[in-house]
């Protein structure tokens, strides 16, 4: 699993900028245009923020990162989901376009006053400040791995039997709200016996020693409760 941070080009600010859903729509949609508006002053006291435009830098291809942040806008702004809506590729409102997570970090970094979206890991590594956003519970939270597993244990519960769910503006105090799942696509009957067994074999390591190695790379493993419904998944392919 993983976070979608919102990153940004504020020297002036620091780290942990804090930011709420309404003022991130309102900034994407293109109706919050300064960095010292009020919405944005009045929940980061003793911060410095300068009068200064604000430069938004999107996905300019088709992407996983773009679903889950456009499905997280979609879920707390009603303007959002009504003029623009969730996808891998949306017709964004305003802003400029970069191929690819690097493309976008690579706006974000050479423009003042940018602010965009990327997977932690890019932000992490290219040290780029990123928000702590307020969630569905009312705090704010900074995207960690344990916020990332905090949003998808709270959504273990509703999980449909084909494991295609939203873990975006999660319920729990704990839970960073732009999270999601990693998914893969199997053949459940497959034709190649030694394809086969070769991908069960890989998906059973995937589930057990695998998920040590999600930290170092700056992803989530799954919580318990996930591994056993994938489990079940994995039993059912046939070779």
């Amino acid at each position: 699993m993983g976070a979608v941070v919102v990153t940004y080009n504020l020297p002036e600010a620091g780290a942990g900028l804090r930011l709420t859903p309404e003022i991130l729509a309102g900034i994407f949609l293109g109706e919050v245009t300064n960095w010292n508006d009020s919405k944005i002053s009045s929940i980061n006291g003793g911060k410095k923020l300068p009068d200064q435009a604000i430069i938004v830098a999107h996905r300019s291809d088709g992407s996983g990162t773009s679903f889950i942040f456009t499905d997280y806008l979609t879920k707390v702004s009603k303007e959002w989901g009504s003029k623009v809506g969730k996808g891998t590729s949306v017709s964004w409102p305003v802003g400029l376009g970069g191929k690819g997570n690097e493309g976008v970090t690579g706006l974000v970094k050479q423009t003042p006053g940018a602010i965009g979206y990327v997977e932690l890991a890019y932000a992490v590594k290219n040290n780029l400040p990123f928000a702590s956003l307020k969630n569905k519970a009312g705090e704010f939270v900074s995207p960690t791995l344990e916020s990332v597993t905090a949003a998808a244990a709270g959504s273990v519960k509703s999980m449909p039997e084909d494991l295609r769910v939203s873990i975006t503006d999660a319920d729990g105090k704990k839970s960073y709200p732009i999270s999601g799942f990693t998914w893969l696509l199997v053949y459940q009957h497959m034709k190649d016996k030694q394809k086969g067994a070769a991908i069960v074999k890989f998906l059973k390591w995937a589930m057990t020693e695998g998920q040590g190695y999600a930290k170092d790379l700056l992803y989530a493993p799954l919580p318990k409760e996930v591994v056993k419904l994938c489990d079940a998944k994995i039993a059912k392919i046939m070779y």
